[in-house]
């Protein structure tokens, strides 16, 4: 088995940031497997995308350039994948865990009967003994991710099938820069020898795109709320303070279930992964489920009236007492002192 491979999204002539995120990851995945870190990018008009991907440590760049590639389509997608991960035979693949990811991975996780674990929040390398039959495995990708609800955690492994199939979700791991001058082989792949006709049967006459009007991922600053703030009345608190300090406002899965706010604004294990230069968290116990998606954030502010609420074990900042006594002060002070 060979190198660490990474499947790059494209849409709308930009690639993902998931993708890069992926390749950070790939880079040092590699680095410790003492083999290449390779690219893939499927889809039409592909010309200098090497230039964005070389510094992120791509030693070889698969290059599928063909109109039946763009936009993305399920079946022509999983033929060239799975036709380029039979010849080239990775070690390691990785794709993002978005509608792409979950749609082309575990199709060519099946044709190649290799296994797939979904939505992982840490890959590392690692050993593995298998006691009854006396055998030890090197060099395994552990495949780590939340499970039964976030109250554990697991490390998957796959001894013995390749390759060693994992999506992770946006976010989860941090886009580095590995070389500026880095350089990568160009390998412009013939995608019509992979298609086959069946490949075709579906068409894409018309797309219609609307973009979220919230970018809660790219905010320095997020105020969230979990259900212990109470209500869709006090989570206008969190609007106007998030406002004011030019934020965004997150919040607990639970405060999503309780309708006090969009979906889109979820932040956790099932909702987004996020790192602003500010968290200020308020009225969230601090369950694993949203540790998993903000404990990465620069600072930490916790404001609770339970002293001895989780999150604040992990904060770097606790303010003791209720939401809608202390957000008021807050954004009071911030206005008397920002003019």
């Amino acid at each position: 088995m060979n190198n660490v491979s990474v499947y790059c999204e494209l849409e709308e002539g930009k690639i993902a940031d998931v993708s890069f995120e992926l390749l950070s990851k790939g880079r040092t995945l590699a680095n410790q497997l003492n083999c290449k870190l390779e690219a893939y990018l499927f889809g039409h008009k592909l010309d200098g995308f090497e230039k964005e991907l070389a510094p992120y440590g791509v030693d070889i760049l698969y290059k599928a350039d063909d109109a039946h590639l763009s936009p993305y389509t399920t079946l022509p997608h999983t033929s060239v994948m799975v036709g380029l991960f039979k010849e080239n035979k990775p070690q390691v693949a990785l794709m993002g865990a978005t509608t792409i990811g979950r749609d082309l991975g575990p199709r060519v996780s099946s044709a190649l009967g290799s296994g797939l674990t979904a939505d992982c929040t840490e890959l590392e390398i690692g050993e593995h003994e298998e006691k009854k039959e006396k055998k030890i495995y090197n060099n395994l990708l552990y495949q780590i991710r939340p499970a039964f609800g976030g109250n554990i955690i697991a490390t998957i492994i796959n001894p013995d099938c390749r390759p060693q199939m994992a999506t992770v979700r946006e976010g989860v791991m941090k886009k580095v820069i590995y070389d500026l001058k880095h350089k990568c082989e160009v390998v412009n792949v013939d995608a019509k020898k992979y298609f086959d006709e069946t490949d075709f049967a579906v068409k894409i006459i018309e797309r219609h795109i609307e973009e979220s009007k919230i970018n809660i991922k790219n905010s320095p600053v997020i105020v969230s709320g979990g259900f212990g703030v109470g209500s869709k009345e006090n989570f206008q608190l969190l609007h106007r303070l998030a406002n004011l300090l030019g934020g965004e406002v997150g919040a607990t899965r639970a405060a999503v279930d309780a309708g006090f706010v969009e979906h889109e604004r979820q932040v956790g294990q099932t909702g987004v992964t996020v790192r602003p230069k500010v968290y200020i968290a308020c009225g969230i116990s601090g369950q694993i489920q949203h540790l998993a998606g903000m404990q990465e954030s620069s600072i930490i502010i916790s404001i609770n009236n339970d002293a001895n609420a989780p999150i604040n074990k992990i904060a770097n900042y606790v303010i003791n007492g209720k939401v809608e006594n202390v957000v008021p002060k807050m954004i009071k002070y911030f206005k008397e002192n920002s003019k």
